[in-house]
Order: C-alpha cells, then sequence, then structure tokens
C-alpha cells in the first residue's frame, strides 16, 4: 500500500506541474513568433516567391 500512496503522490504532482510546463510552452511560442514578426513584418503574412 506504501507503494501505491508514493505513486499517487507522484501522478499528483505530475499533474501539477502540466498547466506550469504549458504556460512556459505558450510563453516561449508566443515571443519567437513576436520576435520574428519584429524583424521581418511581412514575410509572415506574405512570403517571397
Amino acid at each position: 500500500m506504501r507503494t501505491q500512496n508514493k505513486q499517487q503522490a507522484y501522478f499528483l504532482r505530475y499533474l501539477s506541474l502540466i498547466p506550469v510546463i504549458a504556460v512556459l510552452a505558450i510563453s516561449v511560442a508566443f515571443s519567437t513568433w513576436a520576435i520574428f514578426n519584429y524583424f521581418f513584418p511581412d514575410l509572415l503574412f506574405h512570403p517571397m516567391p
């Protein structure tokens, strides 16, 4: 029974990390997009042929 309680605790800790990882991933993706759009404003919407 002890190992099951430990596994539950680790699983709950893992679930609590998912929102943190999601926020970090979205922040990194948006920051990358914003920086790229700052330096190359037209390439995202009007790519060169």
